[in-house]
């Protein structure tokens, strides 16, 4: 049975191409790169020239991207360090955000170390801005805001310049969640009123475990791991010499073919929406999935009844790969804390599934894929 693969908000296959880069540094070039001989020297080369290309693609300054190991590294260590380091006393985030920031500030509420308030969403699922100016013009305390640029459950995109200029306006910290965007969207940060932002390999075609922090020149924090003095004394522990190789190159492809490739998945995900409208009356988009969205995801509920109770597992059964909500929620039956949030108290009458698609998949996989849904739901 050959598998179809939608499920690439979750993870990405990692490119022939990206590997081929990392191969001679999993075999002849395995010097540590904090070495002085020359197998540590041509190394270190190796992941200088990384931070340089990714530096240049997001045009930001080479001593401002950090190499992490994801996502969730990236995330805590730009949350906390905005409250132990930058004097922040206040965070705002939304009830929509990925685990990652929302357990990290979930604990620092608890802890005692900062007040926490969640910005309102509109019925769409879009950012309300005038209550986020509101939360910040009636903060007493230094604020930082942390909103993530694309949601990865349902898409929608987050203006991260209005934001960023909010921020400017009230003297916030801000960081943004961008695991789903950076690899799939152009940055500017030079022109952009952010402090911190992240990136993770796996979701462009890249390595797992691999990820960046971005830290604006302009602000100065103490590290999150302690020990060596890798990464500017900032990320101590070796580095993760091939994955860092391999994600700048995942980066440099992805950048170099984005027109063309986000042309054709959006074609994709719009070709599906239309082709699910018309066969299942029933259905409901989450988030606003044909507006401000991101052009990879596509999440539909279905009305809840005996044969889609179970479309996850049959999906799977049928070897085709989605999820219910984010990767930490694949096969789970629970309903994300993403949709409850949206469904206003009804969404247990639903069930949800995101298709998340990529340059790999075709409209034949589209095809296939409705027909065995018609059979299932």
């Amino acid at each position: 049975m050959s598998r179809i693969y939608f499920d690439n908000a979750a993870t990405t296959s990692l490119d022939p191409e990206v590997l081929s880069a990392m191969m001679p540094f999993l075999t002849e070039k395995f010097g540590n790169p904090s070495s002085v001989y020359s197998y540590g020297r041509e190394t270190k080369l190796a992941i200088e020239n990384a931070r340089k290309s990714v530096a240049k693609i997001l045009n930001a300054n080479p001593g401002e991207i950090f190499f992490t190991s994801g996502g969730t590294e990236s995330t805590n260590t730009a949350v906390n360090a905005a409250i132990r380091d930058l004097g922040c006393k206040h965070i705002i985030t939304s009830p929509i955000e990925h685990h990652a920031t929302l357990h990290t500030v979930e604990y620092l509420e608890h802890s005692g170390q900062a007040k926490l308030s969640y910005v309102k969403l509109t019925p769409n699922g879009h950012v309300d801005m005038e209550h986020l100016e509101e939360l910040l013009a009636g903060s007493p305390d230094r604020t930082v805001v942390t909103l993530m640029h694309a949601n990865n459950e349902i898409g929608n995109l987050l203006d991260i310049k209005a934001v960023g200029e909010l921020c400017r306006k009230y003297d916030a910290i801000f960081h943004s969640d961008t695991v789903q965007t950076v690899g799939h969207y152009p940055f500017d940060l030079k022109n952009t009123y952010i402090h911190f932002l992240n990136g993770a390999g796996h979701k462009f075609h890249g390595p797992k475990g691999v990820g960046i922090l971005y830290v604006n020149e302009n602000i100065h924090i103490k590290p999150y791991l302690n020990g060596g003095s890798q990464e500017r004394n900032m990320r101590a522990g070796t580095e993760n010499l091939y994955g860092i190789v391999g994600f700048a190159k995942a980066l440099e492809m992805a950048t170099a073919t984005y027109e063309k490739d986000s042309e054709y998945i959006k074609g994709l995900k719009t070709y599906m929406g239309g082709k699910l409208q018309e066969l299942f009356p029933g259905i409901s988009f989450n988030g606003d999935t044909y507006g401000n969205s991101l052009y990879t995801v596509l999440n539909v509920s279905f009305p809840r009844n005996e044969k889609s109770d179970m479309l996850l597992f049959s999906l799977d059964m049928a070897g085709i790969c989605v999820s219910g909500g984010s990767a930490c929620t694949s096969g789970a039956t629970s309903i994300s804390h993403v949709i409850k949030a949206l469904n206003n108290g009804r969404p247990e009458e639903l069930v949800p599934i995101r298709f998340s698609f990529s340059k790999h998949n075709t409209k034949e996989e589209v095809d296939t894929v409705v027909e065995k849904l018609k059979e299932l739901a």
